[in-house]
Parts: structure tokens; sequence; C-alpha cells
């Protein structure tokens, strides 16, 4: 008997969100928030469509600067596609903690979440992703940077002209 392999994708969804924390990390008011980020951070390593995601030496990615701003935390990942990132982002603590995010974090006027194609195996970098998310408040969504709401297919995205 034989199985049917899946051929290997050309493109995987890189993803990064920031915010801005509104009390430091060790604080009372964002005990909760801390206390769920392991057991979140394992629930998307075993979701399906999961590949990969920004960690350092802590095991998440609150310790790593972004965008020059020490309130700003970042988390960066890749996925299958647009519907596996979904699907983990709208069920069980995820979810929970997305209906809580105001009791933690500012409410930023800027885009704060961004999208984009990168060749399958690569592993974007927070250089990459500033400049992506800046790309997005620039120039709104495009192939280069977009949303969930304004998505592209997979591809490689250019930069809009002027940026």
């Amino acid at each position: 008997m034989t199985t049917t392999q899946q051929p290997k994708a050309a493109y995987e969804l890189a993803e990064v969100n920031i915010a801005r924390l509104k009390a430091p990390l060790d604080s009372p008011q964002l005990k909760d928030f801390v206390e769920a980020l392991d057991p979140v951070n394992a629930a998307a390593d075993g979701a399906d469509g999961f590949v990969w995601r920004l960690q350092s030496d802590s095991g998440n990615a609150t310790d790593i600067p972004v965008l020059g701003d020490e309130w700003l935390i970042i988390n960066m990942s890749t996925w299958r596609d647009t519907n596996a990132l979904t699907a983990f982002m709208y069920q069980g603590q995820h979810r929970e903690m997305l209906a809580r995010r105001r009791e933690w974090f500012e409410r930023l006027e800027e885009a704060f979440t961004a999208l984009w194609w990168v060749p399958a195996g690569h592993r974007p970098t927070v250089a990459e992703a500033e400049e992506r998310l800046l790309h997005l408040r620039a120039h709104g969504p495009t192939e280069y940077a977009f949303t969930l709401r304004t998505s592209f297919p997979p591809g490689e995205g250019r930069p809009a002209a002027g940026g």
C-alpha cells in the first residue's frame, strides 16, 4: 500500500506582531500574560501548519528588541498558510489571550501585525519583520506585506516604489 505525499510547498507564511506593554513583564498586571506564554507557545508548536517561531534562550521572544522601543515585544512565526495561522489564532488559550489583550497592551494606532511569504525553510529576522511592518504602515497591504483581511497568494512580493 502506498501513500501519497503532499508536494513540498515553495513558500511559507511569515507573520510578525508587536505589542506595547502597559507595564513591565514582571509586574502583577502582566502576571497572567507571562504565565500563559509557555502553554500558548507549546500549543503553537504543536498546531497543524506551524513551522517555526522566533525565540531567545528564554523560550519566547519577549526579550528580543524591536523597532528601538523597550516597551514593544515581538512575536514572529512561520506557518504553512493563512488558514493554519487563522485556525490557531482563534482557538483555545490563544483566543483567550486575544480577548484579554487590552489588559496588557496599549492600543496601537499603526499596523502592529504584518504577513508575507518567504521561501520554504527561510527563517525571517527581526530586521526583516520590522521592514515588512513599516512597509505595511507606509503603503497598506501589498504582496510585500499584508494582513489576514487583505492577503495575497504565495509568491515573491516586491516593495512598493519609494520604500
